[in-house]
């Protein structure tokens, strides 16, 4: 095959010399995604999915600003090809008295070593993709992640680890990228060592990757970074509770705040694994996409630390009747001087029954109750897919998602959906925007969320929730008379709201101007999905 057409292959790469690339099989076809071009069998004996080439991108953009802040540590400067040069200017304490700046790029001297695509970083991070198939993500790490120093791909197929090596021959990245043909698992365990555990490890099964956990919270390296995928999302979204729990060690419930539950009870599990060889996990980006969740999250070590594991889980208790939900702690720790008590946690956080419609409780969880994301990070990462746009097919969508993260509340889990508190209460479905608007004004924090278009995430009691939700009845108002005096709409209509009449929400005509950014990612985030229903009407 000649070079013209083989764009990923050249002579050089990164200033190294390369493998000539190999030619196509018979019935071969070839994939071209990102940087890389990929060989595939015309018959379908290697999985490839298209549609996750947003997984993909947003994995490159990740990993790339995380090597970033890793290597900045070591001394190396990561290059990013058409990434406009970060200056971050600094003033010593010898210049501030001069009255000069001094300038640093990236935080690194220009003296330092730097880091490009394509070219072996010899103190660069050591990459795992566990279960590999075609090898695409790894050839794509290769060749759009600079500040690497192996990629190792991994296939228990021996067909997928043949069509591996013949691939990163292809893109010319065989310096870099290994294939191996092993037991996922067996190998993460054979890596335990400090001296031999991978920076990043990528897994992305087809289904769950429960039995891949233990072994992969005991093979990252010290800060390292797991990236985790998983696509069991019926069991994940409490169609089966009792499979979830048996993977996972979480019930899973059928809630309208089931994506975001989901994303939580991998988190959960996750460090729970971690927790048992005292290591514990920071979350960095979590997100619920298409038919997938995937996860980023840094593992350390520290057994001081592990002890907090207990008060971040949360069991839910989530009424039948009107949605409602309530979070129970697993633990307690208050600070006592310079040393931190544990104690039991005291509940429950409700009654019997919801004392909202007078229906029961279903308890789910445990599930992880902090932050889901570094919102930091997420920035970084938003900072830099934003200033260089034609890196990425999707660079639109990881905007448009990547902002939704941003405005999120930290301290606020799970959350409510419009649709169905209207539902309830058998009346019409207010605007979006305004019953925010509306528990803005009631002096609550509330946002947005990118799990789901219709989704309030606050941290109004549902008390609060609901008297907003009867201030809109009264002006939209419901035929009682055909309201069941045992349904939860009769039970929840029949409380008068808190508030007096004069001082009740009001919902504005229009949203108020602090909210005008979000809603504009609100709009962009759902539209690259091919959502166009979000109500912007007023």
């Amino acid at each position: 095959i000649n070079k013209s057409t083989n764009p990923a292959a050249t002579d050089r790469i990164g200033g190294q010399e390369t493998t000539p690339p190999v030619g196509l099989l018979p019935g071969e076809t070839v994939v071209r995604e990102g940087k890389a071009t990929i060989l595939f069998p015309s018959a379908n004996e290697v999985f490839y999915n298209p549609v996750q080439e947003f997984n993909r991108d947003l994995t490159c953009a990740v990993i790339t600003e995380f090597a970033r802040d890793l290597l900045a540590q070591r001394g190396v400067k990561v290059v990013v090809p058409g990434e406009k040069e970060r200056v971050v200017v600094s003033l010593s304490e010898e210049a501030n008295e001069a009255g000069i700046q001094t300038e640093e790029k990236d935080g690194v001297e220009e003296s330092a070593v730097t880091a490009t695509v394509g070219e072996k970083c010899e103190h660069g991070l050591r990459v795992l993709e566990g279960l590999a198939a075609s090898g695409l993500r790894s050839v794509r790490f290769a060749l759009e992640v600079p500040g690497l120093q192996s990629v190792t791909a991994n296939d228990f197929s021996t067909k997928a680890a043949a069509l591996i090596g013949r691939n990163a021959q292809y893109n010319g990245v065989s310096h870099i990228l290994q294939a191996s043909c092993r037991d996922a698992s067996m190998l993460m365990y054979e890596m335990r060592g400090k001296k031999d555990r991978y920076d990043v490890i990528d897994l992305d099964p087809y289904g769950s990757p429960a039995s891949f956990l233990d072994a992969a919270v005991q093979a990252v390296s010290e800060g390292g970074l797991l990236c985790i995928t998983c696509t069991d999302m019926a069991v994940m979204a409490g169609n089966s509770g009792e499979t979830c729990y048996s993977k996972y060690g979480s019930v899973s419930i059928k809630a309208k705040y089931c994506h975001e539950m989901a994303l939580r009870i991998i988190l959960h599990s996750v460090d729970q694994r971690a927790g048992v060889y005292q290591r514990y996990i920071q979350p960095l980006l979590s997100v619920s996409v298409d038919f997938y969740i995937r996860v980023f999250v840094r593992v350390f070590t520290g057994q001081a630390t592990v002890k907090n594991s207990a008060s971040k889980q949360a069991l839910v208790y989530n009424c039948v009747g009107c949605g409602s939900f309530h979070l129970q702690r697993m633990g307690r720790r208050t600070s006592n001087g310079k040393h931190m008590k544990y104690s039991a946690a005291t509940g429950p956080p409700t009654g019997p029954e919801c004392e909202h419609c007078g229906q029961r409780h279903q308890l789910g969880g445990p599930i992880w109750a902090e932050p889901i994301h570094d919102l930091a990070f997420v920035q970084k990462v938003l900072s830099g897919v934003s200033g260089n746009p034609s890196r990425f097919g999707t660079s639109k969508r990881i905007e448009g998602v990547l902002s939704m993260v941003t405005e999120e509340l930290e301290d606020a889990p799970l959350y409510y959906t419009v649709d169905s508190l209207s539902s309830t209460v058998h009346c019409n479905t207010p605007p979006l925007l305004q019953f925010r608007s509306a528990l803005l004004h009631a002096g609550h924090r509330v946002s947005l969320s990118h799990a789901c278009k219709n989704a309030i995430k606050t941290d109004a009691p549902p008390a609060a929730v609901w008297d907003i939700v009867r201030c809109w009845e009264q002006a939209n108002p419901v035929k009682r008379e055909k309201l069941s005096p045992t349904s939860p709409a009769f039970k929840i209509l029949s409380t008068k709201p808190s508030f007096e009449t004069s001082t009740c929400p009001q919902f504005p005509s229009g949203p108020t101007d602090s909210c005008n950014e979000v809603d504009n990612n609100l709009l962009q985030h759902f539209k690259v999905q091919g959502v166009h229903k979000v109500s912007l009407q007023f």
